[in-house]
């Protein structure tokens, strides 16, 4: 039988024990802070040099010089060619879809003029450059292409660099044909916290982005955290979420595999039922327990059901509800019989699966929104990756005469209070003379 903990939220001590299981510390100790700041200091003083050497030793072949390291654009487009039919449709399925959604996404700038003729307004724009970190070797994820790739190129982004590890020079055909689909700029077989340091620095070969996205092990979300400031990042992800909310009137099984849809990805995920039906709690238990057993990932799943899943039966979906705006889980299925109107309930999620036949695997590939999402309680603040992310926001300011002498005096007089007698001067110099 797997292990997987019962909580009731009547419990005297539910709340510490809820604190407990949502613990979880996203990066990382001294030694893996340590070993990246090394990484990052060599990149940044040996550029080219350095990559090849922390490629080699780090992913296990031998790149004889920086040439070895760019996949080509031909390459990209051989991988296309050759995997079969079904997957080349699976892909521009997916890819049709997440650019359908993103193009709603996008913000256009506006303006708007007072009765004296001031013009105020925001100016929309597209970054220059994004880094895109897709994980290669056994963790490959051309899902992770399309996700991070097309709101860039959706958003107007000049120019997309993918890097994506090769563990003893193996590439992912999959990952590539997907990098061809999105219109993947350039690409570089590199990983690892040197992979996110080449992208923020730049070397002779990798350019330097604005911007780095996808998700990465521990070495890579500590190096994004380190090289925040000088180029954005996405988030620092912490393991999968899944949170399901059911009335009791959905098939058990399903509710089991949703669970294990997520506690499949590795050990530290994170898969919880909230159900005010202790009957039906039960059986999804024994849908556990007999669905497991067959599952490929069998010893990962039970793993992450042990040591941070739940089972939670509460009062009421009300309830229900508030927990999970106490956990903001990165997915939430709210898997019970009118999920429109209980969706208004729900304040902090990254994504919401509404309706019994929604499963969230969905959402991973092919429905549309985005998979990037905030995990470790970060929805309470943060929101899906989205278009967005990769356009930034310039305000406009076009004042005229008539503007100058009414703002002028507001700003002086504010400026003299602040004891910055050249800010109120300037804008003074303005003010016509009476």
């Amino acid at each position: 039988m797997a292990e997987i903990r019962k909580l009731n939220t009547a419990d005297a001590d539910f709340q510490s024990q809820l604190d407990a299981l949502l613990a979880w510390e996203s990066v990382s100790d001294g030694g893996v802070n340590q070993v990246v700041h090394d990484v990052i200091a060599d990149i940044r003083a040996r550029g080219d040099a350095a990559l090849v050497e922390f490629t080699n030793r780090f992913d296990g072949w031998e790149a004889k010089s920086p040439a070895d390291l760019e996949i080509s654009l031909d390459r990209l487009k051989q991988a296309w060619e050759t995997i079969p039919e079904a997957q080349q449709e699976a892909l521009r399925h997916a890819a049709a879809r997440v650019t359908a959604y993103a193009e709603r996404q996008k913000m256009e700038g506006w303006t708007y003029t007072e009765a004296d003729g001031t013009v105020l307004g925001q100016q929309v724009t597209p970054l220059d450059r994004v880094g895109l970190y897709v994980p290669g070797g056994k963790a490959a994820y051309p899902s992770s292409v399309l996700m991070n790739a097309l709101p860039a190129k959706v958003a107007g982004v000049g120019e997309l660099i993918m890097v994506v590890p090769t563990p003893r020079g193996e590439l992912n055909e999959l990952v590539l044909a997907a990098a061809h689909v999105c219109g993947v700029d350039r690409v570089f077989a590199v990983g690892g916290a040197q992979a996110v340091a080449a992208l923020a620095y730049g070397t002779q070969s990798v350019p330097p982005v604005d911007k780095i996205v996808g998700p990465g092990n521990i070495y890579v979300a500590t190096a994004k955290r380190t090289v925040f400031g000088q180029v954005g990042i996405d988030m620092v992800a912490g393991p999968s979420e899944i949170l399901v909310i059911c009335d009791g009137d959905t098939n058990p099984d399903w509710v089991a595999m949703d669970l294990f849809s997520q506690a499949e990805h590795d050990e530290d995920a994170q898969s919880i039922l909230l159900c005010p039906n202790a009957d039906f709690v039960a059986q999804v238990e024994r849908s556990i327990d007999k669905l497991l057993p067959d599952m490929q990932r069998k010893e990962i799943i039970e793993t992450a059901l042990r040591t941070r899943g739940a089972l939670i039966v509460c009062r009421d979906l009300d309830e229900a509800a508030e927990v999970c705006n106490f956990i903001a889980p990165e997915h939430l299925e709210l898997s019970i019989a009118d999920p429109q109107s209980y969706v208004k309930k729900i304040r902090h999620a990254g994504a919401i699966f509404m309706g019994r036949y929604t499963s969230e695997p969905l959402g991973d590939y092919c429905a549309g929104p985005n998979h990037v999402l905030p995990t470790s309680r970060t929805a309470r603040f943060s929101s899906p990756l989205g278009v967005y992310d990769f356009q930034k926001r310039s305000s406009l300011i076009m004042v005229s005469s008539a503007g100058a002498e009414v703002l002028g005096k507001t700003a002086s007089t504010l400026a003299r209070g602040e004891g910055l007698e050249a800010h109120a001067r300037s804008a003074e110099y303005r003010i016509a003379e009476s």
